[in-house]
């Protein structure tokens, strides 16, 4: 079964789930990716401090697993 995340999954898990995933969050200009307190932040808290469209990330990032 494919990953799926939400905007509550934390970039922690997700860098777990798959490490390549940072190119989409970098691509999206989440540059902080290897900032250890970002591990701890969802992707909705993250999109927010960074003024991005959390449901457009979140869509990105399920359409990279879904091509994997």
């Amino acid at each position: 079964m494919a990953n799926q995340v939400t905007k509550e999954t934390k970039i922690g898990e997700l860098l777990m789930m798959d490490r390549g995933v940072a190119s989409v969050l970098m691509g999206a200009g989440m540059h902080c990716v290897g900032c250890p307190s970002s591990a701890g932040e969802t992707l909705e808290e993250a999109s927010m401090v960074h003024g991005m469209d959390a449901d457009k990330l979140v869509a990105d990032i399920n359409t990279y697993f879904a091509n994997k």
